[in-house]
């Protein structure tokens, strides 16, 4: 960007900001503002619990699979443009779930939303640093991380003030008006851009989706219906050969969706891991939390946000500090002992949940359970970018924030499979008879997430931008400089 001290590409560069980090925001949000508004859409639309966790893992379920696909495009058919179409998709998806006439279409019209998300995450990064020069893109991707902590922070308590003060399809209504302006304005004032074209891994884009949607499917109606019957056998059985047909595929594709050969790496494949196994804890515990303080203990939406916050918010503050130790003491010593707080929090839930405690004893174990995640978060990823060499940052960003949304998928999966041989939402005992056995299945994973953490890298010395690139500080990949 030229003459960036300039008054006119001043005000250009806050522009860009300001549009890409609004439709970040609106997407990053979406993620997680469904959850307290869950009781609300069942008793509007009906549904069990099976069915309404749906209305989450299928927006994480397409954005997961569609983000590396959707960086492919923008290269090839230009950033500005799948950029749009994105914003596009997710405004008119949005709309739809506003309106939806029952379960299933809600579920729909949520998968559409998330291939929108997907699409407009990792291009709205790119037109975002593309737009600077190297010596500015820290701040600025500080500025896109921030945005995202502040969404996910806010997005329980958003959705609970939201469904409370007017009601649940406002949640989804609120994002039309954001979405048209972000569209107008990036058509107007964004910059086109490509990149080198890349072939499209197509097969695998709809293999990987098929054999994550099988899996979660089947294991979720096993716990439903019986492990003997027909739909969960089916559902292991085609999700386990969609998956392996998919790395079967992946090893001989030109340009492989997931390069299996990153996994080569012992400190990216436990990072990777450790991604996959955090997210399945952090998204399997929220989800369920906001079913049971409000099924089971009777709080309002807007009161069910506002008792998260002391595990939501605590990210916030915590997570910067964590990313600037990383550089000092290495991963193993930030991320283990922040996945065994997290398993020890959850730990304390469940015993709290059995024995009818007030909110106030919840205080302690949600602040352990933030520092906790605070401390993993930033320091997975940066291992994992860490063990590869510099030409593989944007493949093994991708990866990594595949395996982050995957593993909010099979969390959300796991904890309602678990939660639906224990329990229902029959009634307050039964909730709690649910929630308590699968919360401890989550402190498991965060454990076992703790353990593969101690295969990651310790300190690892800077690695050196090959030709043409800029590592950016906070950024999970690199991006070209100049």
């Amino acid at each position: 960007m030229r003459d960036v001290a300039g008054g006119p590409a001043r005000s250009a560069g806050a522009l860009t900001v300001a549009l890409t980090s609004v439709a970040y925001f609106m997407v990053a949000l979406d993620t997680l503002v469904v959850v307290t508004a869950l009781p609300s859409i069942h008793r509007s639309l009906g549904g069990s619990i099976d069915l309404l966790q749906w209305t989450v893992t299928a927006y994480a379920l397409a954005f997961g699979a569609g983000i590396i696909t959707a960086s492919a495009l923008g290269d090839r058919l230009g950033r500005r443009r799948m950029y749009l179409a994105g914003l596009a998709m997710f405004t008119a998806a949005s709309a739809s779930c506003a309106v939806a006439p029952d379960i299933a279409a809600l579920i729909a019209f949520r998968a559409v939303e998330g291939l929108g998300a997907a699409i407009i995450m990792p291009l709205g990064l790119t037109i975002l640093t593309s737009s600077f020069p190297p010596e500015r893109r820290g701040a600025i991707v500080g500025v896109w991380g921030g945005v995202a902590g502040l969404a996910v922070a806010c997005g329980p308590l958003i959705g609970g003030a939201v469904t409370q003060g007017l009601n649940w399809h406002w949640i989804f209504w609120v994002n039309v008006p954001v979405g048209v302006l972000a569209f107008a304005g990036a058509r107007l004032r964004l910059p086109e851009s490509r990149g080198a074209a890349r072939r499209l891994d197509l097969p695998a884009l709809v293999l990987v989706t098929i054999g994550i949607g099988a899996l979660t499917w089947g294991l979720v109606q096993g716990s439903q219906d019986g492990w003997g019957s027909a739909q969960p056998l089916i559902g292991l059985a085609l999700g386990g050969v969609a998956l392996a047909a998919f790395l079967a595929w992946e090893t001989r594709a030109a340009e492989p969706m997931i390069p299996l050969g990153l996994f080569r790496s012992g400190g990216f494949a436990a990072a990777a891991a450790a991604q996959f196994l955090n997210s399945s804890a952090i998204f399997g515990a929220v989800f369920l939390t906001s079913q049971f303080f409000q099924f089971a203990r009777g709080d309002s939406p807007l009161g069910t946000g506002l008792r998260f916050l002391p595990w939501t918010a605590v990210p916030m503050i915590v997570a910067p500090l964590a990313g600037a130790a990383f550089d000092r003491v290495g991963a193993r010593r930030l991320v283990v002992p922040g996945l065994l707080l997290q398993a020890a929090a959850f730990a304390w839930i469940v015993y709290l949940a059995g024995h009818s405690a007030g909110y106030g004893g919840y205080v302690a174990p949600f602040l352990i359970a933030g520092i906790g995640v605070s401390l993993a978060l930033p320091c997975i990823s940066a291992a994992g970018l860490n063990a590869v060499p510099p030409s593989s940052l944007g493949k093994a960003s991708g990866v990594m924030n595949t395996m982050q949304q995957f593993g909010a998928v099979s969390g959300i999966a796991i904890a309602t499979a678990v939660f639906n041989a224990k329990g229902s939402l029959a009634g307050a005992a039964a909730v709690t008879s649910g929630y308590r056995p699968a919360m401890a299945v989550l402190a498991g994973i965060s454990a076992l997430g703790a353990v593969t953490a101690l295969f990651m890298r310790g300190r690892t010395k800077k690695q050196v931008p090959e030709s043409g690139q800029q590592r950016v500080p906070g950024l999970d990949h690199a991006v070209p400089a100049g």
